[in-house]
């Protein structure tokens, strides 16, 4: 896409600090990173969103994520990690993207939980079950 960022830096119009690529995926630190060596996992070919991507890309994807958590735990040595896609309107920049971010107790990056009232758990999975059976 014309004025995607991420599709820029793909192409090598604008420069990233790229730690890895091969033909379906690059992955380059987070230039607003929640902590060091925090990482951006991207598909070379613009999708926004997960289900988007081919089954080749989503693997390609994962396979690099725990390649690059691996290293991640080495040179950080962090107290964990966390991998975070958002998608849809929460995707701020419109091109499908992980986060592989080592994490450390006390670091302020926390989950905020919404409000939800009156669910029952056993009836939303039950839709959830028949909606992936009419799928199939």
């Amino acid at each position: 896409m014309e004025s995607c960022i991420f599709c820029k830096i793909v192409q090598g119009e604008i420069k990233a600090n790229i730690v890895y690529e091969d033909e379906l995926v690059v992955v380059f630190l987070d230039i607003d990173p929640i902590n060091k060596g925090h990482l951006l996992i991207v598909p070379r070919k613009h999708k926004l969103d997960l289900d988007e991507l081919s089954i080749e890309e989503s693997s390609r994807v994962m396979e690099i994520s725990k390649l690059m958590v691996r290293i991640l735990k080495k040179q950080f040595n962090p107290d964990g990690y966390s991998i975070m896609q958002n998608g849809g309107e929460f995707n701020d920049i419109g091109h499908y993207h992980l986060h592989a971010i080592p994490r450390y107790k006390n670091d302020g990056f926390e989950w905020t939980f919404g409000k939800v009232e009156d669910h029952d758990l056993s009836e939303i999975g039950k839709e959830l079950i028949k909606e992936i059976s009419n799928t199939k």
